[in-house]
């Protein structure tokens, strides 16, 4: 299943009920279940960003839909990539001939 990165800030509304990320994630993690999306890995972290996060999701769209209805809460601002594996770089690789 492809494998997305988001890096994630927290908005004011996030930072001000910093206290309650970990719960928020548990919710995530089921409001993702509902649409396909499956939470790989969280990290809080220093730096630029306030945590990245590992999803799995069948596609682009599903993600989207479940990023748009995390967005929507009003915690977080996401920017995401899409994560390729070794075993996919390598088939992409061998189309370049």
């Amino acid at each position: 299943m492809p494998r997305y990165v988001s890096l994630i800030n927290w908005t004011q509304q996030g930072i001000q009920n910093y206290r309650d990320t970990v719960r928020r994630v548990e919710d995530a993690r089921g409001a993702g279940e509902q649409l396909g999306v499956r939470i790989v890995d969280v990290y809080w972290t220093l730096g630029g960003f306030d945590f990245v996060v590992v999803f799995e999701a069948p596609d682009e769209e599903t993600l989207t839909a479940f990023l748009l209805q995390l967005g929507s809460l009003g915690n977080v601002r996401t920017q995401t990539l899409r994560a390729f594996s070794a075993d996919e770089m390598s088939r992409i690789i061998e189309r370049t001939g």
